[in-house]
């Protein structure tokens, strides 16, 4: 049990539904479900009646209420008691991001948030999920922002937006004269891919793996550690690529890449935050995780 359930439990008990206390707390529906279910698991008894129309408390859900209530309000007591010594930090937001999101996808919407938002100012880190995740278990970033789910008994994921990974080919490259083209087309060329275990690659493998194609059966005549690495090789006519459409909008407008549609295979994946299930996370960050849900659309 720990303070963030007692909190998303009271708050689904004072709107009355698990899709409106979503709403209220910035959370998916059924992540709201699965830490109110978590709870029940800890204390072995059902917290809410629930019926097709509406929920309610149930005998245990009502004597718990009000020791909710008592933690909420000594934490935000807890908050103004500290808040002589924090107010420094006011505003300001310590974030990790993996490399495609740091990159590519974060600088384009920060100028807007920052004109919403000026009163908040934000340090990002662009590093791999561990050391994303690390840096959450020390407590040195508010959140992080990944690309591909991880599961961690210490932390809440929740998907943020979406992406899309695209084939991307030389401008002059045989497939970028042929609008679509499947699968089985481009595997007969050599790939240029990102490096086995970023979430790039594992997108583009569960998807041939779906589809009934042997990753192992592409012809790769490179693996490179960076999407910037990628798109170079890819530019030098080494191979062609699955990367983020996303990661190509400023090489295709300037007509050294072209993205090419494929008819039978799509590679869409979600971008998820991390956080500390013990650790409420601050108004600053809330705003951002808003922002982006809000401005969210396949890149």
């Amino acid at each position: 049990m720990n303070f963030h359930q007692l909190h998303i439990f009271y708050t689904v008990s004072e709107r009355g539904s698990f899709s409106a206390a979503a709403q209220t707390l910035h959370m998916t529906q059924p992540a709201v479900t699965m830490q109110v279910q978590a709870l029940e698991d800890y204390f072995g008894i059902k917290l809410f009646n629930r019926s097709t129309k509406k929920i309610s408390l149930s005998e245990a859900g009502r004597t718990l209420m009000p020791y909710a209530l008592r933690s909420i309000q000594l934490m935000r007591e807890t908050d103004q008691a500290m808040s002589a010594f924090t107010h420094m930090l006011e505003g300001r937001l310590q974030l990790g991001a993996s490399l495609t999101i740091g990159e590519y996808v974060l600088p384009r919407m920060l100028g807007p948030f920052a004109k919403q938002n000026p009163h908040i100012s934000i340090m990002m880190k662009v590093m791999n999920t561990a050391q994303i995740m690390d840096e959450i278990l020390k407590h040195q970033l508010n959140f992080g922002l990944i690309e591909a789910p991880v599961s961690h008994p210490d932390m809440v994921m929740e998907p943020v937006m979406g992406d899309e990974l695209k084939l991307i080919v030389p401008a002059g490259h045989p497939l970028a004269q042929r609008q679509p083209v499947t699968l089985a087309d481009a595997l007969e060329y050599p790939f240029v891919l990102r490096e086995q275990g970023s979430g790039t690659r594992s997108v583009m493998e569960e998807e041939l793996l779906a589809r009934g194609l042997d990753p192992g059966a592409m012809r790769i005549v490179m693996e490179l550690g960076s999407t910037g690495a990628v798109k170079s090789a890819v530019e030098a006519e080494l191979g062609i690529t699955i990367i983020s459409a996303s990661s190509v909008k400023h090489e295709v407008a300037l007509g050294l890449l072209k993205i090419v549609d494929l008819a039978d295979a799509s590679f869409k994946r979600q971008y998820y935050s991390i956080h500390l299930k013990s650790t409420l996370l601050p108004i600053s960050a809330v705003t951002f995780l808003t922002f982006l849900r809000e401005h969210a659309a396949y890149h």
